[in-house]
């Protein structure tokens, strides 16, 4: 387990990190996310033990990460932002070096480098040097050296940038099978990666958390859940038509698409009154649809929410 008490950490006057308590269980996958500059990287970097903390403390299976800093870090994989790499080594010499730095020898280092050059597809690359590689190879060669070593706790720091939708697939189907046995952090700010691969998120805005759940926990705060999508074949007054519904929180009309209008809930599933109303009336519905709470909606509302309390 990782437990993060009160953990802080300053640049001169700047506080990156502020006050940080949370516990990541194994077996969970949690998506960290931010804006720019909330805090996510940062924050990696002392779990990791990169940055030392100004304040609080953060242990890895009962390992404080101050402490005893080598029996933390031999539990971690750790793909850094950028995944630094030696560019004159070939991807084969440098998944070697990072074998024999975490001391496996012989038929074991073999036996590893070939599973994880396997797992993250880069055997095509095997003999080619890293700074002839694509971002997207880089970075996968990055995620092989964090893996490499077997470790129950892996700390990812953008795992998919810069790889292409069929990659991003791979790396997140490996990430769901390694998270049956580990505890996966993973910062992201692509926000269908949580609803793809993560059991828990955490949102941070200014080195503060500002909400903690499920995906589907954090979708229920949208003001779109529940919510019906209607797009008319014909004129219909549709906030007139609702009015005198409770359920119906209110009409909102789209933009682009002036005969495209999304129902609002109250709180409560409300597709069926709707489709009961639509046929009851008549209306002229070319499409029909229920709706998900949207996880843009709430990662933009909760973090200017932070933003306006800290103003006032």
């Amino acid at each position: 387990m990782i437990e993060i008490r009160n953990l802080t950490r300053k640049f001169d006057q700047v506080v990156a990190v502020d006050d940080l308590s949370f516990e990541v269980r194994e077996g969970e996958v949690l998506g960290f996310l931010g804006p720019n500059g909330a805090g996510k990287s940062t924050t990696m970097k002392v779990i990791t033990g990169f940055l030392a903390p100004s304040a609080g403390s953060v242990t890895i299976d009962g390992f404080d990460i101050g402490g005893q800093p080598l029996e933390a870090k031999a539990l971690i994989g750790y793909l850094p932002e950028g995944a630094p790499c030696y560019g004159d080594m070939t991807t084969m010499e440098f998944l070697r070096f990072i074998a024999r730095i975490r001391g496996f020898r012989g038929e074991e280092a073999d036996r590893r480098i070939a599973g994880v050059m396997r797992d993250v597809a880069l055997e095509t690359v095997a003999h080619q040097t890293i700074e002839t590689l694509s971002k997207g190879f880089k970075r996968r060669v990055g995620l092989a050296q964090a893996i490499l070593h077997d470790p129950k706790v892996l700390i990812l720091d953008e795992p998919t940038d810069g790889l292409d939708p069929n990659q991003k697939n791979q790396v997140r189907e490996l990430i769901r099978n390694l998270a049956r046995d580990k505890i996966v952090v993973v910062s992201t700010h692509i926000l269908e990666e949580v609803t793809a691969v993560c059991t828990r998120a955490i949102i941070i805005d200014e080195g503060r958390i500002v909400a903690d759940g499920t995906p589907a926990e954090l979708e229920a705060r949208s003001r779109y859940h529940h919510a019906v999508e209607v797009r008319l074949a014909g004129e219909l007054d549709l906030a007139r038509e609702l009015a005198d519904v409770a359920e119906v929180a209110g009409v909102e009309q789209d933009r682009l698409d002036k005969a495209s209008f999304t129902i609002l809930s109250e709180g409560k599933p409300i597709f069926a009154r709707i489709s009961e109303l639509a046929q009851q009336r008549q209306w002229p519905v070319e499409e029909f649809h229920a709706r998900r709470g949207q996880l843009e909606d709430v990662f933009r509302t909760v973090t200017e929410d932070a933003n306006r309390q800290e103003a006032a």
